[in-house]
């Protein structure tokens, strides 16, 4: 699974602004289809207060957050799986991405056009996701007719039925995620790449008046999701691209209070992003730095030891470890040993979120 996440949807719906939002960048914005052609790829610090505080506690001359990638995908029309409007080029690479974040235009303003003419969040979401059904289908029955054959001269044992399985499901117009498989089937799935088996979080693009209770259109999206089993923010493109141009955070502060927000939206869509990826924290406090690392949940400390360095994962020995609530708690590191949480983990240890690690190795 790639550890990124693409922002798709159709065109106009506020795809372009919302990146631009999310990685102060200036992704090409304009008001017809298909502007952004090749993917836009922005990298985006994860808001995590927690290395906040323990910047406060354990002061460094550098504090380093996590980072996650997102992709600024173009917009997907109808017809998009036989290639309309650039789609086969589209589809590809929403492939290569591990989280599809589906903007949907939950907003009316006549100045926008809208590709189909009018606001439809239900008719949006069953477009983009129509045309991910068809790509997975003909991905799939290639693989099958391949596999059919291959079956007839070998005797082993054959992904045929999990195949029929699948093509039956997406036959019906699902997407393959919401389909219940066990966990050796969704292992077989995996190398496929499938479109449709990527989770999806839906990101209502709203006005300003609807971004804390939302709107008729975001309980649509609201039913959706949950029928789904995915996650929905709402983000209002217009109040993120006002918060960009603003100078200090305390502006920030003031606005986004005023609003009736305590953090803004684009902060709870990177981290619900970060988290849906299965992407986890650990944190290093070196002596000039103060570090998040990201690394992938049920992981060990010598993985965890390899994303610093891979030296350190082949000469891993022991890691030293605490939790970032054991210092919260305590104050400081001298208190986390006098209470006995400061402890020695070896090869098997999982890592957990929030784990502060000093990793022991060999050279």
């Amino acid at each position: 699974m790639n550890l990124n996440c693409g922002i798709v949807g159709l065109p106009n719906v506020g795809k372009s602004t919302i990146f631009s939002a999310l990685t102060h960048s200036n992704a090409e914005i304009a008001n017809y289809p298909f502007c952004t052609i090749e993917p836009n790829v922005g990298i985006v610090n994860v808001p995590d207060k927690r290395l906040e505080r323990l910047f406060e506690l354990v002061p460094r001359s550098k504090l380093i957050p996590a980072t996650v990638q997102f992709v600024d995908i173009a917009g997907l029309v109808k017809g998009a799986s036989k290639g309309e409007g650039l789609g086969n080029q589209f589809l590809s690479a929403i492939r290569e991405v591990g989280l599809i974040c589906h903007v949907v235009r939950c907003f009316e303003d006549s100045d926008v056009v809208h590709v189909d003419g009018k606001i439809d969040p239900a008719s949006d979401i069953e477009t983009i996701n129509t045309e991910l059904v068809l790509k997975d289908l003909e991905t799939l029955t290639k693989l099958y007719e391949k596999e059919k054959k291959l079956s007839r001269l070998a005797k082993t044992s054959s992904p045929l039925a999990l195949y029929e399985k699948v093509l039956k499901h997406l036959e019906n117009g699902n997407r393959a995620i919401t389909l219940i498989l066990n966990e050796e089937e969704e292992k077989a799935l995996l190398p496929l790449n499938l479109l449709t088996m990527k989770k999806t979080i839906y990101v209502c693009n709203v006005d300003e008046d609807s971004i804390v209770s939302g709107n008729k259109y975001t309980k649509i999206v609201e039913n959706i999701s949950k029928s789904e089993n995915s996650d929905m923010v709402l983000v209002s493109a217009k109040i993120e691209n006002d918060l960009n141009e603003l100078e200090s955070e305390e502006e920030k502060k003031d606005m986004l209070s005023s609003l009736g927000l305590s953090e803004s939206s684009l902060d709870v869509l990177i981290r619900k992003a970060f988290s849906t990826l299965g992407l986890r924290v650990f944190f290093t406090l070196g002596s000039d730095e103060d570090k998040a690392w990201v690394f992938k949940e049920g992981m060990t400390a010598p993985e965890c030891a390899g994303c610093i360095h891979t030296d350190f994962q082949k000469g891993f020995i022991k890691a030293e470890v605490y939790n970032y609530t054991d210092i919260d708690r305590c104050g400081s590191v001298q208190e986390v040993k006098k209470k006995g949480l400061y402890r020695l983990e070896g090869k098997d240890y999982i890592v957990k979120d929030g784990d502060i690690m000093f990793f022991k190795f060999n050279t």
